[in-house]
């Protein structure tokens, strides 16, 4: 990997070319949940890999090549968010289900499906929700990041969770139904 990300450090095109085919996976990966569409988590992929590219002499080999390539496809996810809140207003998703209360049938769930409740969220509800719950950052990083505050971040994280709540509760009647 020391020779790809040199021969990247050079402008080397064959570099670049493995890098991507070797990484596109696991950025995309990152991205997707970021996004409304396995088009748009694409684009934000390719983004992502143009700062790589750019931004290459940053890189420390002290440090994981993976980790430093999730801190930037999570900023061209987050700078994708910034473009789409730009033209369009933040609103809450309106969804009827029962009571939060009931089993729920989250075990039952593939990861294609979890990932596909995160993305109906609201833009700012799946921003703040992958930032805290998925990739570990703190309410006043998510604010810094978003330009926001660390009391809105806390609010669309609740909001996220309780529009996550009612999805999954909307299923488990879906799936009782099914049942009966």
């Amino acid at each position: 990997m020391h020779l790809l990300i040199q021969g990247c450090k050079r402008k080397d095109r064959d570099s670049q070319r493995l890098l991507y085919q070797h990484y596109y996976v696991y950025a995309l990966s990152i991205c997707f949940r970021y996004s409304r569409s396995m088009a748009e988590a694409r684009e934000v992929v390719n983004d992502g890999f143009m700062k790589v590219f750019s931004k290459i002499d940053q890189y420390s080999p002290e440090s994981s090549f993976k980790g430093w390539l999730r801190k930037i496809m999570i900023n061209a996810s987050i700078d994708q968010y910034r473009k789409e809140i730009r033209h369009q207003h933040q609103h809450d998703v309106n969804m009827n289900g029962v009571a939060a209360s009931e089993p729920l049938v989250i075990s039952e769930l593939s990861h294609e499906e979890l990932l596909t409740l995160v993305q109906r969220l609201s833009p700012a509800y799946r921003a703040v929700f992958n930032l805290y719950a998925i990739d570990g950052y703190t309410h006043d990083e998510i604010g810094k990041l978003l330009g926001i505050s660390t009391g809105t971040s806390k609010s669309n994280l609740l909001k996220a969770r309780e529009n996550l709540r009612k999805m999954l509760a909307g299923l488990n009647q879906i799936s009782y139904e099914k049942a009966n």
